[in-house]
């Protein structure tokens, strides 16, 4: 059967704006039902066995529900790697691609390195990849993000120790010491659930996503503490953090003993990434 390339752009267009339903039209044409780009450009009709028909209705309702075009593919990219997604981990983002080509812009080759709140293990992996000398490990609290992480860490061949970890719980024992601890943790407050999309509120998981509005820095604040604890003098802390609480994660970060505290912006211009020195004053407790 002969389908028109306008047929997918009108069938998502009462869901998505103009040049979304243009761009998941490309992606479902080129990259999921094989045709040529050229021939998507040229707005050439797809011919499509009966099999390929009911494929492309299955994604075609998919989409309609807003659930993410990565999760329909089952990968996501990062940083010119494949990643697998499934719902239950969220799908990686640019901002944490910035991330990871800060660190590996300034961490040495040799070291001890922690992801907390690994996910699909995009930070965790990444890292072990391009720094092959390097000991990397990588929490999370759900099982199913660690059987994905694991998975893409087998897939990708990176050797990233895994283990499940509540970060709010977890005591570590002395000699459990790191030279780098970053992490993407929850950081979206409640109150900004109501400007997010539906591909993101129906379909990534709420643990990963949201803190209480009482306490946006709550993970931000353990995992300094912890920090404090497993970084070893001179260790560095890194984060990926809310816009919105710039100041006060640096604010923080001072008051838990880091030293050289900075926060830089994005590339869309938002404050997006901290990063403080372990120092060797202890912070005083209240």
């Amino acid at each position: 059967m002969n389908i028109p390339v306008s047929h997918l752009r009108n069938a998502l267009r009462d869901r998505y704006t103009a040049q979304e339903a243009s761009a998941l039209a490309r992606i479902v044409c080129c990259e999921m039902l094989g045709q040529r780009a050229v021939d998507y450009y040229l707005g050439k009709d797809m011919t499509l066995s009966a099999n390929e028909e009911r494929k492309l209705q299955d994604i075609l309702n998919r989409l309609r529900d807003f659930e993410p075009i990565q999760y329909i593919q089952g990968q996501a990219g990062f940083l010119g790697r494949s990643f697998h997604v499934e719902p239950g981990v969220l799908i990686p983002r640019p901002e944490t691609e910035e991330l990871v080509e800060r660190m590996l812009g300034e961490l040495p080759p040799r070291c001890r390195l922690l992801d907390v709140g690994t996910g699909s293990g995009c930070i965790a992996v990444t890292l072990a990849l391009e720094l092959p000398e390097a000991r990397v490990s990588a929490w999370d609290v759900s099982p199913q993000a660690l059987a994905v992480a694991r998975r893409n860490a087998e897939a990708l061949g990176a050797r990233v120790d895994f283990a499940q970890r509540d970060v709010l719980a977890y005591a570590p024992p002395a000699e459990e010491r790191y030279d780098v601890v970053v992490s993407n943790p929850p950081y979206v407050t409640e109150s900004e659930r109501r400007s997010m999309d539906r591909n993101v509120l129906d379909w990534e998981p709420p643990t990963a996503l949201f803190v209480p509005d009482a306490d946006p820095l709550l993970f931000y604040r353990r995992i300094a503490r912890l920090g404090r604890q497993m970084l070893l003098p001179g260790g560095r802390l890194y984060f990926e953090i809310n816009r919105a609480f710039g100041p006060q994660t640096a604010e923080m970060l001072r008051q838990e003993g880091y030293e050289e505290v900075r926060v830089e912006r994005d590339l869309s211009g938002n404050d997006r990434f901290a990063c403080g020195w372990r120092g060797d004053r202890m912070p005083p407790r209240g």
